[in-house]
This record gives C-alpha cells, sequence and structure tokens, in this order.
C-alpha cells in the first residue's frame, strides 16, 4: 500500500473536493459503499464520512490524517475502488485481490469553485448550523445548530417533508386562521416541523392539532409545545376513526397510520371539504387478506412480494378516489428509499368544486 499511502498524503489537503469507495470485497457486507467530502466547520477543515449499512447512513469527521488511515484501512479490508475529484485532477484507484494498488489519474480542466460549507450540496428548508428550538429539544440538533450523527435521517426526513408542503402552502387560506389535523403523530418530530415552519419561517396563523393512541407520548408533546411556547399547537389522545373534535380542517396529514386508519383519515378530510391531503400509508392488509390471481400466483407466492404488490395497489386505490372526489392527486417518493420502505407519499389537493359533490362521495373510503 506505499503507493496509496504516498498518493493520500500528496492528495487528502485543502484541494481535495471529494471521493466514492464503491465494489465491495464481501457481496454480503451491509456496507454498500463510503463517500468522502471536504468541509469546513467553525473554521476547521476536516473529511466527513458517510458510510452506507443497510438502511442507515453513518456521518464521521475526520482529521485530514485520520481520514489518510481510514481510507487505507477500508480499501484493504473492505472495497476494491476509489474514485477521487481533486481541485487539479482526477484519480481512480483500484485494489486487486492481491492488493496490487492500480492508480489512474487525469488533469481536471474544469474550474472548480466548491463551496466547504457542510450542507453545500443541499439548500435546506431548516438549515444546519443555526439553531432551531424543537429540534435541540427533540434531541436532532445540539444547541450550537449542528445535527446529531445518529439522527441525520430524521433531519433529511423532516426537511424532505417540509418541502412537500411548501410547494401547497399557497393552496391554503391566507386571510384568516389554518385548521391542521395531523392523524397518527406519533413522537411528533413532523408535527412540531410543520408548526415551526409555517408559524415561524412562512409566518402563517396556523393551529394544528396531533391525534394519536398512545398517551404517553400526547402527555409528552403537549408538554413539550407548552415549554416551546407553541401556543397554537395542540396534541389528544384519541382514534383517528372516532375523532369528532373538529368540524373544519384546511390540512389533513396522516404519516404511518397502520391499515385502513389511512382510510378513515381519508374519509375525514374528504368529509370535511379539506383543501389539502399528505399521507404516507403503512401496513395495509385488506388487498393483502384478499388478493388472488391466478396468472400473477408465480409471484404472490411470496410473501414479500405479495406484501409489497398489495401496498402498491391499495395506494393506486386510494389516488384514484381521491381523483374521484375532486383533488389532483400525486403519488411520490417521501424519502430516499435506502432510509425507509414506506416511503411513498400520496399529496392530493383539492380542485375547485362544491360542497355537495364531496357529500355526494364523502363515503368512498368507508
Amino acid at each position: 500500500m506505499e503507493e496509496l499511502n504516498a498518493l493520500l498524503n500528496e492528495i487528502i489537503n485543502d484541494d481535495f473536493i471529494d471521493a466514492v469507495i464503491s465494489n465491495k470485497r464481501d457481496k454480503n457486507s451491509n456496507k454498500s459503499k463510503v463517500q468522502l467530502r471536504n468541509i469546513e466547520l467553525k473554521g476547521k477543515r476536516y473529511i466527513q464520512i458517510t458510510e452506507y449499512v443497510a438502511n442507515k447512513v453513518i456521518h464521521q469527521n475526520f482529521t485530514y490524517e485520520k481520514a489518510k488511515q481510514y481510507i487505507v484501512e477500508v480499501l484493504q479490508d473492505e472495497f476494491k475502488q476509489c474514485e477521487i475529484h481533486h481541485k487539479n485532477k482526477n484519480i481512480n484507484v483500484l485494489i486487486s485481490k492481491k492488493g496490487k494498488v492500480t492508480i489512474k489519474s487525469k488533469t481536471n480542466t474544469e474550474c472548480n469553485n466548491t463551496s466547504l460549507s457542510h450542507n453545500r450540496t443541499k439548500k435546506y428548508l431548516i438549515p444546519e448550523g443555526k439553531p432551531v428550538d424543537f429540534l435541540i429539544e427533540l434531541g436532532v440538533m445540539n444547541k450550537d445548530g449542528y445535527i446529531i450523527k445518529a439522527k441525520y435521517d430524521k433531519f433529511r426526513q423532516i426537511n424532505r417533508f417540509l418541502e412537500y408542503i411548501d410547494d401547497i402552502a399557497c393552496k391554503l387560506p391566507s386571510k384568516r386562521r389554518i385548521n391542521i389535523i395531523d392523524f397518527g403523530c406519533g413522537s411528533s418530530y413532523l408535527t412540531f416541523a410543520m408548526y415551526y415552519f409555517l408559524k415561524e419561517t412562512k409566518g402563517l396563523d396556523v393551529s394544528i392539532t396531533g391525534l394519536d393512541l398512545k398517551e404517553d407520548l400526547i402527555i409528552k408533546c403537549n408538554k413539550l409545545a407548552q415549554k416551546l411556547s407553541y401556543d397554537n399547537l395542540k396534541f389528544e389522545n384519541g382514534d383517528i376513526a372516532d375523532y369528532t373534535g373538529c368540524d373544519s380542517v384546511d390540512m389533513v396529514v396522516t404519516l404511518h397510520a397502520c391499515d385502513v386508519a389511512t382510510d378513515y383519515a381519508l374519509a375525514k378530510a374528504i368529509h370535511w371539504n379539506a383543501r389539502v391531503i399528505l399521507s404516507v400509508p403503512c401496513c395495509q392488509h385488506e388487498i393483502n387478506r384478499q388478493i388472488k390471481n391466478d396468472l400473477l400466483q408465480p409471484v404472490l407466492r411470496y410473501g414479500i412480494l405479495k406484501e409489497r404488490i398489495s401496498a402498491l395497489i391499495t395506494d393506486g386505490i386510494r389516488a384514484e378516489l381521491l381523483n374521484k372526489c375532486g383533488y389532483d392527486t400525486q403519488i411520490l417518493e417521501f424519502i430516499d428509499m435506502e432510509h425507509t420502505p414506506k416511503n411513498i407519499l400520496i399529496r392530493a389537493v383539492k380542485k375547485h368544486i362544491t360542497l355537495k359533490n364531496y357529500e355526494q362521495q364523502g363515503d368512498v373510503f368507508k
């Protein structure tokens, strides 16, 4: 590995841009690849190491010296290839089974005015580096505004969710209070994020209610809302199917409500004539119990394939029913598949349609 060590001593410096380590030696290994990039934190340079392990993404920030050691070790033991982008050249490193190192270098003719800020590749709606009260309280961010490594996926999920809300914010009322309900709010990361974004960032007058069956979570979330002085954010204990706590709702959110709980939520949204519906379904068993098809039987006999096909059909039916009920409906990717298999978002925005038409179609999900 002398050639590799010499190369790293030459290029791991302030002119190093980024690299990808791939082509794993053990095909059964859970680690699929490693990304590296040069970042600047509080005036100091680091190499950020991002490991993709199964459905997790692990971030670490190393000094230049420690990063060199890491690269050598991971190429000796786990991977065969490293593609490196440097200010002046692009380099491809190949390691054979016997440990032979092959280095190919090509002059980089492109101008590289690369930003070294921690989030240079992403412009998040809630940016890193600025302390946000609810993220600090929920353990996603430290008091200096930087994301806790173990919570980076949650941080990305929150921002992805807010992007979908930002897209439809113009469809919500602008001259009165906006009423929103979050069915199956759980630990309420996204409920707090929604309130913060719409109230503090967008400056809208919002009232949000989170509903969940777990009483301990409801107590905890109400205490946090009070601590943060989120005056128009409240949490209630109850079942979606039996909920009668309001007569009018502008936006209904239902994330990972299990099985037909999603359908109860969609039915209530239609009944309320909600302007916007955001739904990430979960655990769809209804069609799974009923689906039969002689032509597809060779596929359906595999449980995991049957489960996924049933889920896709279920969500397709839900989207079509929402279309029939007067909504422009999209099926979108909520978060990268590498983070969660439950990554389909149904987003429905109401067309201009009379209340009478809704009343005629309001029971379709029941």
